[in-house]
């Protein structure tokens, strides 16, 4: 042994070893982002030769939308490409408008521009993903339009038709080689992520039946496995003839993973409070733990029917327990959702229509949306002044890097953090463009030379955009090094116009990272009241009646709840009650909601109307003693209906006692919220 060990050299530590290992396997990059990186290096140069050929005006704007536009999966990328053209399209028209009325009047165009651009701004807050993009998009692209031809007016129309003219050429190469180099498909990745999502879900919902209530942050621990997979279950609608229906099938499944757990808490928080289990209640756990174990569609098809033969059993029988109806109901809501999830996932991979397409809202805060947009509108606002009064040269051009740096800033989960990659991306940049053109090129002309150069500062910035800690900082360097760059024909070396405009779009990321720190900055300490304020409010409204679709609330609820959940502080005991009040002000939501809407088509069983009067007036009131009440009323009066009245009045009924348990339990936080009927 020391022999072999003194002739190999010392054995690293263990720890060590591990260390290394796992450094190599953040930082190295894999085969799969060489590939990415080659395709959108071949992209830029194709769609930087196209322009040159085509004889485009900035002909670097094809390369620079080509860099925008690189995304590893193909749906990701024509989604972009999508809301990047109607972005730029609405972006070309306010340009033309705008410079027809203020093109005299720089002060008015000015002022103009920064409120169309905090409007811009404001939307994208409330919109996901590449239409979020888009809505920016929109609003930095009169920047680059107008504002680009502030000395030039008359230039505004010629301008407009060519940016769209490089961005639809670089949208057609960008799709061309991701086609023809046979960029990964969104679904193909995204399907092991939803299996695996419902391992995780399934293994959730089997720890809640043997140990009980997991507790908030546990059930947050799962939606934020979920909740990342939206932005692709969206993209992947673009990539083939039956994508929509694909894109369908994984909005469908991620929101079954959200009811499942849902329901399977209410399964386990209901059978707990029971002395005694009745058969009904022993049969409906054990399908519960059948579908922990991925049953096939046939066995949840004949565990629905069951189910539903129990429920209507129980409310038949009129003097069942209360929390035995809800048992018997939220099984059946495992069950269904369990079939959807499948369903779901069989859609994703066959590319058949699935059973429902869902929706998968996005929650947003009015105060978060509105100090967003104003800090960028602000920001640029004070950046103009600045600017104009130094009279400083090429000012226009800075201006531009920061309306668009500001924006794109403005929905990201984290402002600062964009920003400070944004100053280190911007720094970058520079160094890599002043490198490759007065010391690699230094004074050639023939293209071949200049993809050469371009190459390795291309693939580098890929590799950094590929990993989430350094996104940002890639991000830029690929976006900005053809636009410092500047490649033209001829190609030009002018040394102090490239210094001021380094020096200009350094500025500009400084300035960025200055005005989201001090421009109405919004701490988690204030998102957190703001995230409490809209569930305030939209219990308020659920309470009254005012619901919606079961499935859709449950979605936005969580989205809430996940970033309720990023915006907690304090120590561990402080998190978990917080979130377990967040989480209760959701299920009283939804439950209520849910009440509301089911009641609604009892109405119309004229023997329910007292008892559906009586449980209305116990919601509006918040009262979990009326509510108890009013759902034994309500099933004992549904006892001598049809099948189907029975059936709905137990979605009703359980809806009810899940509304008054919670209130009865978290009474005293939801007196704290100043709802006068509690």
């Amino acid at each position: 042994m020391s022999e072999t060990s003194a002739a190999n050299g010392p054995a690293l530590p263990a720890p060590a070893l591990d260390r290394l290992l796992g450094f190599l396997d953040a930082w190295v990059p894999k085969p799969a982002a060489w590939a990415f990186a080659l395709r959108i290096w071949i992209a830029m140069m194709l769609a930087l030769a196209a322009a040159f050929w085509l004889q485009l005006d900035s002909a670097s704007s094809a390369a620079t939308c080509v860099a925008i536009l690189a995304q590893p999966k193909r749906g990701q990328a024509i989604s972009k490409a999508v809301y990047r053209l109607l972005g730029t399209l609405i972006g070309a028209a306010v340009s033309i408008v705008f410079m027809a009325l203020f093109g005299q009047d720089r002060v008015l165009l000015l002022v103009s521009f920064t409120t169309w651009l905090g409007l811009c701004v404001f939307t994208a807050q409330y919109l996901q993903d590449t239409r979020a993009y888009g809505a920016m998009l929109s609003g930095y692209t009169v920047a680059i339009i107008a504002l680009g031809q502030i000395d030039e007016p008359q230039g505004t129309f010629d301008a407009a038709v060519s940016r769209v003219a490089v961005i639809v050429l670089g949208i057609i190469v960008i799709t061309f080689i991701n086609d023809a180099l046979v960029s990964p498909s969104t679904w193909r990745t995204l399907l092991p992520q939803l299996r695996k999502a419902w391992d995780d879900t399934r293994a959730y919902a089997r720890e809640t039946l043997a140990n009980g209530d997991l507790g908030a942050s546990r059930t947050a621990a799962l939606i934020r496995t979920i909740a990342p997979m939206r932005p692709d279950a969206n993209a992947i609608a673009g990539e083939l003839d039956d994508g929509p229906w694909r894109a369908a099938g994984a909005r469908s499944c991620i929101a079954a993973f959200y009811v499942l757990a849902a329901a399977i808490r209410a399964v386990a928080a209901a059978a707990a409070c029971l002395p005694t289990r009745s058969p009904a209640v022993e049969e409906a756990l054990q399908i519960c733990h059948r579908v922990t174990e991925d049953p096939d569609s046939e066995t949840l098809e004949r565990d629905d029917e069951r189910l539903r033969a129990l429920i209507d059993d129980a409310i038949r029988d009129g003097d069942r327990p209360l929390d035995e109806v809800v048992v018997l109901q939220r099984a059946l809501d495992v069950v269904c959702a369990a079939a959807f999830a499948q369903d779901g996932m069989r859609a994703v991979a066959e590319g058949h229509r699935p059973l429902r397409d869902a929706t998968l809202p996005t929650h947003r805060d009015f105060p978060v949306a509105l100090r967003g947009a104003l800090r960028v509108a602000i920001g640029f606002a004070i950046t103009a002044a600045a600017f104009v009064a130094l009279g400083l040269p090429e000012a226009s051009f800075a201006l531009v890097q920061v309306a668009a740096t500001a924006a794109l800033s403005s929905t990201t989960p984290d402002p600062k953090k964009f920003a400070n990659g944004v100053v280190i991306g911007m720094t970058l940049a520079a160094t890599f463009a002043g490198i490759a053109r007065f010391v690699f090129l230094d004074g050639v002309q023939g293209f071949p030379m200049l993809a050469i150069v371009m190459a390795p500062v291309i693939f580098v910035g890929c590799f950094l955009s590929l990993n989430p800690k350094t996104f940002g900082i890639g991000f830029i360097v690929i976006v900005f090094f053809p636009v410092l760059l500047g490649p033209s024909n001829p190609q030009s070396y002018d040394a102090q116009s490239f210094l001021l405009n380094a020096f200009l779009v350094v500025v500009a990321a400084t300035i960025l990272s200055i005005v989201v720190r001090l421009v109405l900055p919004t701490t988690r300490e204030r998102q957190r009241v703001y995230a409490l304020d809209s569930a305030q409010r939209a219990l308020a409204d659920a309470l009254v009646g005012e619901g919606g679709d079961a499935t859709t609330r449950t979605s936005l609820n969580a989205d809430r709840l996940l970033q309720f959940a990023g915006y907690s502080s304090g120590s561990g005991a402080v998190r978990r009650a917080s979130l377990s009040h967040a989480f209760a002000l959701a299920r009283l939501e939804a439950a209520a909601a849910r009440a509301h809407a089911e009641l609604r088509r009892l109405w119309a069983v004229e023997p329910l109307r007292d008892a559906i009067q009586r449980a209305g007036a116990g919601l509006a009131a918040g009262d979990d003693h009326v509510l108890e009440t009013g759902a034994r009323d309500l099933i004992r009066a549904a006892s001598r209906q049809d099948r189907i009245v029975r059936l709905t009045t137990a979605r009703a009924a359980s809806d009810l006692v899940t509304a008054a348990r919670t209130i009865a339990r978290h009474r005293r936080f939801l007196r704290r919220l100043n709802i006068a009927r509690f």
